[in-house]
């Protein structure tokens, strides 16, 4: 072991230390890689995608130890959808369901279903607007578990709503073995949605959650055991739901209201209101005086 260990001579011009060599062999050259030419006709059009090529670029230029990983993930795929449903196979593949299959099923969905598509886009938009913590596009699709659930959500819901049930829930179980959320395939969530962090997100059946809605970690909007059929929040367009509340039963939240940390809710609240404690109280907005 004592020979691999590299020895220090002052005497050794700098550029010749091994350290130096390595620094300027790690430099990425795109050159004679395996980036994708085969772009789809709609990617030319497609503002995200593009930036979240360049933004790859320069993160592999940044950090060269990279450069395979982002040519795997971004660079060598053809869109946006293709890139998504490679990844999202990946991770959810196991040895009983091959991430080829998961692929080929989620990239069919993210090509046909124009709604899913720009669910994608706008959760990626939503999530760097509103999270200080994202700092790029591929940063978002790469790192975030939240967004990876969601658009594995959406897939999840259309085989739903195809009455192709038990690969939904298999989707579903997947997701929330690997990625600890847990969204039944037949809630319906709009567009521009923020899962932050993540972790301990459940979603019930029959919960609809509308659009531009920031929801953080441990946030449960479930049933309350006692009803039946149409048994889960409905969320309005805006919403913050502050981390591990508790929203149950068939209850109505407003637009633009927010629901702050650890709050139990069992009753509507209304548009621009806030909700706060155990079990909430209103506070600020027209019903709460």
């Amino acid at each position: 072991m004592a020979a691999c260990i590299h020895k220090f001579d002052p005497k050794r011009p700098e550029s010749d230390e091994p350290i130096f060599k390595y620094r300027e062999f790690s430099i990425p050259n795109f050159s004679d890689r395996p980036i994708s030419t085969q772009f789809d006709d709609s990617v030319e059009d497609d503002e995200i995608w593009l930036k979240m090529i360049d933004e790859a670029q320069m993160d592999a230029q940044q950090e060269p130890i990279l450069l395979d990983y982002y040519i795997d993930l971004i660079l060598s795929q053809r869109s946006l959808e293709h890139a998504l449903a490679n990844l999202l196979g990946s991770k959810l593949g196991n040895s009983n369901l091959r991430s080829t299959t998961l692929r080929e099923i989620f990239l069919s969905v993210f090509i046909d279903d124009v709604v899913v598509k720009r669910g994608i886009r706008e959760d990626l938009r939503a999530v760097k607007a509103r999270d200080p913590a994202c700092i790029s596009y591929v940063h978002c699709l790469l790192n975030f578990k939240g967004f990876l659930a969601c658009q594995a959500h959406r897939v999840a819901h259309k085989l739903w709503s195809q009455e192709r049930r038990v690969l939904a829930l298999l989707i579903q179980n997947r997701v929330s073995e690997v990625f600890a959320v847990d969204i039944h395939p037949g809630a319906r969530l709009g567009s521009g949605i923020l899962l932050d962090h993540a972790t301990g997100v459940v979603i019930g059946e029959t919960a609809v959650i509308g659009n531009n809605v920031s929801i953080l970690h441990g946030v449960t909007l479930g049933g309350t055991g006692k009803d039946s059929g149409d048994r889960h929040p409905k969320i309005g367009d805006g919403v913050l739901i502050g981390a591990s509340t508790h929203i149950l039963g068939n209850v109505r939240i407003g637009e633009g209201a927010k629901i702050g940390a650890g709050s139990l809710v069992l009753r509507e609240v209304p548009a621009r209101t806030t909700a706060v404690g155990n079990p909430a109280r209103l506070i600020g907005g027209k019903e709460s005086r």
